[in-house]
């Protein structure tokens, strides 16, 4: 038998006259190539993979949150911004005026400033200001500034593999905070400590170190990374890296040295003088600028969830930089809203959020409408050491617009009231943005629209304002039907809520 295999092994075959000896040879020989090249294009994209999703060590990709349950509640009505095909750079939508005039007051002749950018006082030799009346000083500047400022990680190497940012170590971070010295912190809240902090290269950085607790500083390291990672505007605080070793989650933000909004109007930053009403506008409209952005130029869109003044950072022209966003939440394409667990500062979250769990952009919107409303006042959205009727600031100014006492609601460290028309801007906007019902608020991008007109209300949106002052005094119900047959015209109505003609009143213009 053997023979007879050695027989036919010896065999020549049609293929080239080789052997059948030599031709199974050569086809093993060929599957085992192929095999081996299979194996190498494996291992290949394996490696490109890794190199793509390496940040996280131990398979700890980033992914949307998991706990929350998407529900399609109007999917028509959450879409109703355009693709970003179609939607026009924040550049040319939401441009400066060519040129703003915004000043501060000094308190008690204080010719002290937080930033000599903003407010100059000289002083000449016998120690009197220079320029306008001790009371105040007046700075015009040009707004043509770019998105993004030079970023303060020119000169380190950039190794993130991300593709953004830079990946600190824990040595680098203990060297820039002085092993994060008491001293250095500038910040604090319930998942970190904020610590200010130098890097080699000589810039000031702000480093958060998140406290690990239960797990809940890696669930905010992912939502700050997923929320604003890639996401570069002027008014949003930059994410310039991160650091992962061990337990530690660090992230590092670009550095703002001029207080918040909530500094300014009730704390610290008061002694260096109030805030006059155009700085309060500025301050606003570069706010609401940031969430007409996050809210409808990206997908998925962000909804930051705690907005608050002291969550607005103000740099040294006094331009607002939204920050924390530990608390965001991703609403992706065709999702009108999401249910999660009621997060968020009492007093600015949105009724239907507070009662129901449901948040989409709208919850932002009221969350605006109030810090507008806290920025005109002067007033903490809730402030119980104040009479009952005043405790709530939404209630407090519905209960003052339908008394027909509007312009008393203007914060009286403001030295150079407003005009007519500048406040009835503001209140109306703001009474816009608190609308019980959500559906009835206006987007980010009109409400920017509304604070930069220079005449208002803006005609495409006449009737709706006009139709919520109609709600406070009682003339519509809450579906919006006319339940007193009184026929008052926009100006007449301006006169009862104002309590003035239609003449521009107060010291501005």
């Amino acid at each position: 038998m053997a023979s007879d295999l050695n027989l036919w092994l010896s065999k020549k075959t049609s293929v080239f006259g080789l052997e059948v000896w030599e031709l199974i040879g050569l086809i093993v020989g060929m599957f085992i190539i192929v095999i081996l090249v299979v194996v190498s294009i494996c291992l290949s994209s394996r490696k490109k993979s890794k190199r793509v999703k390496g940040m996280l060590p131990l398979g700890q990709m980033l992914s949307v949150t998991e706990d929350i349950k998407e529900i399609r509640v109007d999917q028509s009505s959450g879409n109703n911004h355009p693709q970003n095909g179609a939607f026009m750079s924040l550049c040319d939508t939401f441009s400066d005026k060519e040129s703003e005039k915004v000043f501060t007051q000094a308190k008690n002749g204080d010719n002290s400033s937080r930033s000599g950018s903003f407010v100059h006082v000289e002083k000449d030799a016998g120690g009197s200001q220079s320029g306008e009346e001790s009371g105040e000083k007046s700075l015009y500047r040009s707004s043509s500034h770019p998105i993004t400022a030079p970023s303060p990680l020119s000169g380190l190497p950039e190794f993130s593999q991300l593709g953004w940012g830079h990946w600190f170590t824990l040595r680098d971070l203990e060297v820039a905070t002085n092993r994060f010295s008491k001293e250095n912190i500038i910040g604090e809240g319930g998942y970190g400590v904020v610590y200010r902090g130098q890097l080699v290269n000589g810039n000031p950085v702000a480093v958060k170190k998140l406290l690990n607790n239960l797990g809940q500083a890696e669930k905010e390291f992912r939502v700050e990374v997923e929320a604003i990672g890639h996401v570069r505007h002027k008014n949003l605080v930059r994410l310039l890296g991160y650091c992962i070793e061990g337990t530690h989650r660090l992230l590092i933000y670009e550095y703002v040295n001029n207080g918040n909004l909530d500094q300014w109007l009730h704390g610290a930053m008061r002694q260096y003088g109030f805030l006059t009403w155009d700085a309060r506008i500025k301050i606003l409209l570069g706010t609401a600028k940031a969430l007409a952005y996050l809210h409808e130029a990206i997908e998925p869109k962000v909804v930051h969830r705690d907005i608050k003044s002291s969550n607005i950072l103000i740099d040294d022209d006094f331009n607002a930089k939204i920050s924390d966003f530990g608390l965001a939440k991703l609403l992706g394409a065709g999702k009108s809203h999401i249910t999660t667990r009621v997060m968020g500062t009492f007093g600015y979250v949105a009724p239907e959020y507070a009662n129901s769990g449901l948040l989409n952009e709208k919850s932002d919107v009221y969350s605006f409408g109030v810090l507008l409303l806290e920025a005109i006042t002067g007033r903490d959205p809730v402030d119980y050491s104040r009479p009952a009727a005043e405790v709530n600031l939404v209630d407090w100014l519905k209960m003052m617009v339908g008394n027909r006492h509007a312009e008393e609601v203007v914060d009286p460290n403001i030295e150079t009231r407003p005009s007519t028309s500048s406040l009835k801007r503001a209140l109306l906007t703001a009474l816009r943005c608190v609308d019980p019902c959500s559906e009835k608020r206006p987007t980010m991008s009109q409400v920017v629209r509304m604070l930069e007109s220079e005449e208002y209300p803006v005609p495409r949106e006449v009737t709706e304002m006009w139709d919520i002052v109609r709600h406070e005094f009682g003339l519509l119900d809450d579906c919006g039907i006319q339940i007193a047959d009184l026929s008052l015209d926009e100006p007449e109505l301006e006169a009862i809520v104002f309590n003035v003609d239609d003449q521009e009143g107060g010291d501005g213009s």
